[in-house]
């Protein structure tokens, strides 16, 4: 059975550990990433929020190989039975399904710290996400999250600070001030559902350009 992908052009894939058949993730994959996944024998997915081709592990180490990929009978949706290095969970955790609905409580704990395989940066925004479904009224972001002219008052005044803390200020200060303009602009991308990584692919992308360039090619 072929996949349309004009019709479908985005597919939800589940990854499931091939010994104890396990659901470890959800992801999607593109006509590309299923391309990649069968070519290399490794799973490749389509990151929305990344808006990017990602192979899975390609920062942790901690990837998927495929040992089986099947489809279902409406050809829409994407099974792949895989040996799992590592991790599965930004988390640490061995699969992203470790919150039980029914007992009210997480069922899995980390078995890999998260920042010793993922950037400071990265495992701050995926924190900032988890935040959304805070209860307990005490979560700082997700009030920042629900009130978006908060949001944007914030990351004003916290770019006005590290102004000020740049031309007065001492050095510590002027890292806990950028510290906090970091956090809040992250709160900012994750409003928009935008990974961090899109940032870096535009700071890639201004590599071998001056500023004055640009500026100008804005313009146009």
């Amino acid at each position: 059975m072929n996949i349309d992908w004009k019709k479908n052009p985005l597919l939800p894939a589940i990854a499931q550990d091939v010994g104890s058949l396990e659901v470890l993730m959800l992801a999607y994959m593109n006509e590309e990433a299923y391309r990649l996944s069968l070519e290399t024998g490794y799973a490749h997915y389509f990151s929305r929020s990344r808006q990017r081709i990602w192979k899975k592990g390609e920062s942790s180490g901690h990837t998927q190989r495929i040992v089986d990929l099947r489809i279902d009978c409406d050809a829409d949706t994407i099974l792949l039975l895989v040996e799992q290095k590592g991790v599965a969970c930004h988390t640490g955790r061995k699969s992203c399904f470790f919150t039980s609905v029914s007992e009210g409580k997480e069922i899995a704990t980390p078995s890999v710290d998260p920042s010793s395989v993922y950037s400071v940066v990265d495992t701050l925004y995926h924190t900032i996400l988890e935040r959304r479904n805070d209860q307990s009224g005490k979560s700082w972001t997700r009030k920042l999250l629900e009130n978006p002219e908060l949001l944007r008052s914030k990351i004003r005044e916290e770019a006005d600070e590290l102004a000020v803390a740049i031309e007065k200020e001492s050095d510590e200060q002027v890292i806990y001030e950028a510290a906090d303009l970091l956090y809040h602009s992250l709160v900012g991308l994750a409003s928009r559902n935008l990974s961090p990584d899109r940032v870096r692919q535009e700071l890639q992308r201004r590599f071998g350009k001056s500023g004055i360039e640009e500026k100008e090619s804005r313009k146009n």
